[in-house]
């Protein structure tokens, strides 16, 4: 991906054609063997790093004038710093194995209109002093640099996390195996998220076919050619979300209690279905593996020409199973009560925001988020706008 994305960049091959050490490592630029002097008065050699903004497979506009240095801090002939380049001096963790030292800050009038510009001048500020002493010292090496980049899960690289100094975070999700069991309205959006975590893998199960009204409780647009090809949800999704996500698997079935050995090896499951003796049986599976998980639901009611509804999620982990079954919170039974959303009121809102939940509970299991009241289950009140926490822990 990094030669690929170097050839098709006009501002990145310039880069490397110029002999620069041109290197791609999660979602930043980074370019070795820049000259400098330091303030003992000795030449040393230090890496600038860059983020990187991409519009699909080439470079865009840099998103800013700043730029990291892995290195000391470079200096005039005379041992001073130089002051040209003053920004902050603290040692930072972009990502796995990527640690910078200091950043410097040089804008020009009207920014950098490429990458090459922004390099090539932060070169010139830093390495000119060593340069002067030694007419060698240069960042022009021409070595060949060959991509320390693992296989990503990703089509494209991540440059959002990189741009948010943030990659040391979304690390923490590359181990998870993910299942969603059942991708209608909410699942489907479960995916949408999931899909933009740099996890291992996704499994989706469902058997039903997409249809058109679950065009209308779906993140995106299915078109009309696409609803008359009835295709299974699943696939459709993959069809989708494929084009970012390459570890994406599809199961066409529902989970009963015959065939719960399917999610055998995930890490972690989003429950999204309605079903109560299936759902019995996946979480009596889930909790014999120690899989931790979060099961979805909503009722909504109309009253009034108006609708009513409650959004619940509950969490399940190795360290808190009880509080299901004793205070009831999910319901084992196939005679569902009646409620409005079974006859396909379409409320895309809904299922987003109980989606979004769903995720945000995940990443505080695994750590991402900071989780302060560690609650298993809460519940959001349309119609007063109450969230609630419930089973958590002082």
């Amino acid at each position: 991906m990094s030669n690929e994305l170097i050839n098709r960049s006009a501002d990145l091959k310039k880069l490397r054609d110029a002999g620069y050490e041109v290197e791609i490592r999660g979602g930043f630029l980074l370019v070795g063997s820049v000259p400098y002097f330091n303030h003992e008065k000795t030449i040393r050699t230090g890496t600038l790093v860059s983020e990187l903004t991409l519009a699909g497979e080439r470079t865009a506009l840099p998103g800013t004038h700043i730029v990291y240095f892995i290195g000391e801090y470079p200096c005039n002939i005379d041992g001073s710093e130089i002051t040209a380049l003053k920004h902050e001096n603290r040692q930072q963790k972009l990502a796995e194995g990527l640690v910078i030292d200091r950043s410097f800050s040089n804008k020009p009038p009207d920014g950098y209109p490429d990458y090459y510009e922004k390099i090539t001048r932060y070169v010139d500020i830093i390495s000119a002093p060593a340069e002067s002493i030694d007419e060698k010292a240069t960042a022009k090496t021409f070595k060949v640099i060959v991509s320390e980049e693992a296989d990503s899960v990703f089509q494209y690289l991540d440059t959002n996390s990189s741009r948010a100094e943030i990659d040391i975070v979304s690390d923490k999700l590359k181990a998870e195996k993910i299942g969603i069991i059942g991708v209608g309205g909410t699942g489907a959006y479960v995916l949408d998220l999931v899909a933009k975590t740099p996890v291992a893998e996704i499994h989706l199960f469902d058997r039903d076919e997409f249809l058109q009204h679950n065009a209308f409780r779906s993140p995106g647009a299915a078109s009309i050619r696409k609803l008359e090809q009835k295709p299974h949800k699943v696939d459709y999704l993959k069809g989708i979300y494929s084009k970012m996500h390459k570890k994406i698997f599809t199961h066409k079935c529902f989970i009963s209690s015959e065939s719960t050995h399917l999610l055998e090896g995930l890490s972690f499951v989003f429950i999204c279905m309605d079903k109560g003796a299936a759902k019995k049986a996946i979480i009596e599976k889930l909790e014999e593996m120690g899989t931790s998980f979060v099961d979805v639901g909503m009722g909504v009611e109309m009253v009034d020409d108006r609708l009513l509804g409650i959004v619940r999620i509950t969490s399940s982990t190795a360290n808190k199973r009880n509080h299901i079954r004793e205070n009831k919170l999910i319901s084992f039974s196939d005679v569902a009560a009646k409620d409005d959303y079974a006859e396909n009121i379409q409320i895309a809102d809904l299922n987003a925001l109980n989606a979004a939940l769903a995720v945000i509970k995940w990443k505080k299991i695994v750590g991402y988020y900071d989780d302060q009241k560690n609650e298993h289950s809460s519940t959001y009140t349309l119609n007063v706008n109450m969230l609630l926490n419930d089973d958590y822990e002082t």
